[in-house]
């Protein structure tokens, strides 16, 4: 079980810590607000991934198999949303910490869920470890539940480790052109993410 579970991991993390919508929030949510302001951002979207690799693994993906234009549709409005936000970060203004603080946590909390639940990427990664670790058979629910527990702890983790880096870069953006220049540059990211996912739709 120890070789599986160390699988588990290793594939959650690869999932988890590489660039994606998600991440590249979190880091600019960590620069505009500080680590601990990020953190319902990160929770948001630890929970949120839970509950679509326990989706996934209780039979959803076959929902999507036996209805491509179902799913399809979901990831074109994951991406209208993504892109909405790759606008919403691009035309921010520059603000102090405090002012970037001001968003209310159950707001962050929010974001980090509907940013990970419209993410194309936390589906796909989602789909493809289910197949590979468990199954949607009655044996296989254990099994599930372990990968669901390992997933949502390995995503906090990834998504807090942006959030940090984020708040680091934070320390040198005093000046507005310094925030706009970080800003545009995390804006057009997002959305580059976004494209590249929608050509392999």
């Amino acid at each position: 079980m120890l070789p599986v579970f160390i699988s588990m991991c290793l594939f959650t993390l690869l999932g988890s810590i590489s660039p994606g919508p998600v991440n590249l929030i979190a880091a600019s949510r960590g620069a505009s607000a500080g680590f601990f302001r990020a953190m319902p951002h990160v929770l948001g979207a630890s929970v949120s991934y839970v509950c679509i690799v326990w989706l996934v693994g209780s039979g959803l993906n076959l929902v999507f198999l036996a209805n491509p234009a179902i799913g399809q549709a979901l990831q074109l409005v994951g991406a209208a949303y993504l892109l909405y936000l790759a606008a919403k970060i691009a035309m921010a203004p520059p603000a102090t910490r405090q002012e970037g603080a001001r968003e209310g946590a159950s707001a962050g909390l929010m974001q980090g869920v509907w940013t990970q639940s419209l993410n194309p990427k936390a589906w796909m990664f989602a789909s493809s470890g289910v197949s590979l670790f468990a199954t949607a058979d009655q044996a296989g629910i254990p099994v599930l539940l372990v990968f669901c527990g390992i997933s949502g702890v390995v995503c906090f983790v990834s998504v807090a480790i942006w959030a940090a880096l984020g708040t680091l870069i934070g320390q040198w953006l005093f000046t507005a052109r310094n925030q706009r220049v970080f800003n545009r540059t995390m804006a057009v990211l997002l959305a580059l993410t976004v494209l590249s996912m929608l050509a392999a739709i």
